[in-house]
This record gives C-alpha cells, sequence and structure tokens, in this order.
C-alpha cells in the first residue's frame, strides 16, 4: 500500500475513471467524492466511496479529512452541474485544505485557460476562443478558477488539456508551459502524469499543457 491517501473529485468523468484505475493500480488509497456512487465499476480494498456534492462546502471537508493530497478531474457531468462549479468547487477545496494544513493539489482543466506565461499559437488562440464564443460561463469560469489557485498558498498544479482520447493506450507525451502542440491526450497519459506529479515538484504553482507527442 502506498503511503499517500488520496482524495479524488470527479472520479467517474471521462478522465476521472482513468485516473481512479491507475491510482488503484499503483495501490495508493484513493478517497472518492461522487454525486452518484453507483457510477463507480470498481471494487478496491483501497477505495473509499463517499456521496456528495463538491459545491457542498460540508462533501469537501468529509471528502478531504484523512488525506494527503487532493486531485480534482472535475467536468461539468450527467447531468450538468452549475456553469460556475469550478470556481465553486475551488473555494471549497482552498478552504478545506487550508483548515486541515494540507497543500498539495491537482487538477485538470481545458487549454482555453490563459497564463502570464502563454504564447499560444494560432491554433491554440482560436481553440481558446471557440470556448468563450460557445461555452462563455463555463470558460470565464475556468479561468476565474485558474487565477483563484493562482493567488492561493496551496502548492498546485493546473493541467491544461486538449481532447480527452478515453483510452488505456500509453505513449510518450509533450509538456509546455506556454502552448499546446497537440491536439489529444490520452487518458492514460494523463493519469500516470498526475501520479508522476505526487512525488514531483516540477509543476509546482504552474498550469502545464500536456499532449500525446
Amino acid at each position: 500500500m502506498q503511503d499517500l491517501k488520496i482524495a479524488l473529485i470527479g472520479a467517474t468523468g471521462k478522465a476521472g475513471t482513468y485516473i481512479l484505475k491507475a491510482l488503484l493500480a499503483q495501490n495508493f488509497q484513493v478517497k472518492a467524492l461522487v454525486r452518484n456512487p453507483e457510477k463507480i465499476k470498481v471494487n478496491h480494498p483501497a477505495l473509499t466511496v463517499t456521496t456528495g456534492d463538491v459545491g457542498d462546502s460540508g462533501a469537501v471537508h468529509h471528502l478531504i479529512k484523512g488525506c494527503d493530497i487532493v486531485i480534482s478531474a472535475l467536468g461539468l457531468g450527467h447531468p450538468a452541474s452549475e456553469k460556475t462549479i469550478f470556481t465553486q468547487s475551488t473555494l471549497n477545496i482552498i478552504t478545506a485544505m487550508e483548515t486541515m494544513g494540507l497543500k498539495r493539489y491537482i487538477a485538470i482543466t481545458g487549454l482555453n485557460v490563459n497564463t502570464p506565461l502563454d504564447h499560444k499559437d494560432e491554433k491554440t488562440r482560436l481553440a481558446t476562443q471557440w470556448m468563450y464564443d460557445h461555452f462563455p460561463v463555463s470558460t470565464t469560469n475556468k479561468q476565474a478558477e485558474y487565477n483563484i489557485l493562482a493567488e492561493s498558498d496551496l502548492d498546485w498544479t493546473l493541467i491544461r488539456l486538449p481532447l480527452i482520447i478515453q483510452t488505456d493506450e500509453q505513449t510518450p507525451i509533450g509538456t509546455s508551459l506556454i502552448n499546446c502542440a497537440g491536439d489529444q491526450i490520452n487518458a492514460a497519459n494523463l493519469a500516470q502524469f498526475i501520479i508522476k506529479q505526487l512525488r514531483e515538484e516540477a509543476f509546482i504553482k504552474q498550469a502545464p499543457f500536456i499532449w500525446n507527442n
């Protein structure tokens, strides 16, 4: 059994299911917060499932209690959450982590999020603008999520992603703090990248892009 206990948000989503599977395969203890526990298809002695909504500060506090690191693979979900769920959840997570003295937080987001380091190429800029044109509320909210994290005292990493491909195939990946040079990321590649971040510090307080090379 790994010595770290992970609080996982979004464990039933298109990325979260692969992250959960990878964590359990490496014998991490995982405590997962889910709205619909029947969507968890895994039975494992290292997995604890707790029912609740990440928009509920009490549920988030209960999830994080006893854990060492928090991972969020939160999406809008089905049925869809409020389009402002990203800032709501982040504020609840920061409050709970600060209360319990935890520092390490890893989350995923879209390539549409901008940071001061960015030099996005035309394709990535157009993809960003497309998200603002078609999903203005949730896209603006994801940018606000980054801004909240950037001002926090947490050791956060916000991983910016292109299209997630739901596959167990693992391939080499590219990373950058300034631009996304690929169109896709395999969910299994993302899961392994996150596990690597559990014990590394290279991307603390950073928002790397990752993609299939």
